[in-house]
């Protein structure tokens, strides 16, 4: 199985039709620059291709925290429905374990939303556990509430 990152415009525009089963509310037009964008911090574009197109892609970054050390965190995984339970996002899995090890990390983290029972299941199958909660709140910026936002002391 070939597996390679996505360095140029077309190649990351081919990966479109997958993310956008994982990520619908990202239109076509926006998605390169959206890459090209978070490429300026990290991050990483791995594609399967087989002869039909792209049938799975993940997207990852390296980074560092007091938390964990040096990790491989995993920002999308996710195989074209059509070609799902055939091995492609196990192999792109063990492609990024082997990437983190090359990287010097020491862990690999995801986030997977609380309601893809199934994705939790093929994670603890690859030898994955759930470790954490995670919590959000969306700041939703507004001249009310910036007036009210303490302001930060800098050293």
């Amino acid at each position: 199985m070939n597996i390679r990152i996505a360095t140029t415009d077309s190649e990351i525009a081919a990966c479109y039709p997958v993310m956008r089963a994982l990520r619908p509310h990202i239109a076509e037009d926006q998605f390169l620059s959206r890459v090209r964008s978070q490429e300026k911090t990290g991050y990483q574009l791995a594609f399967v291709e087989q002869a039909d197109g792209v049938v799975a892609v993940a997207g990852f970054r390296v980074g560092e925290n007091l938390a964990w050390g040096r990790f491989l965190y995993v920002d999308d995984l996710v195989t074209l429905p059509s070609h799902r339970s055939n091995g492609f996002g196990a192999s792109l899995l063990s492609w990024l374990r082997a990437f983190a090890v090359n990287e010097g990390c020491v862990q690999m983290h995801l986030d997977s939303g609380i309601q893809r029972k199934e994705a939790h299941r093929f994670y603890e199958r690859e030898g994955m556990s759930m470790a954490s909660l995670h919590f959000v709140e969306n700041i939703a910026p507004n001249k009310a509430r910036q007036r009210e936002a303490p302001q930060a002391e800098r050293p």
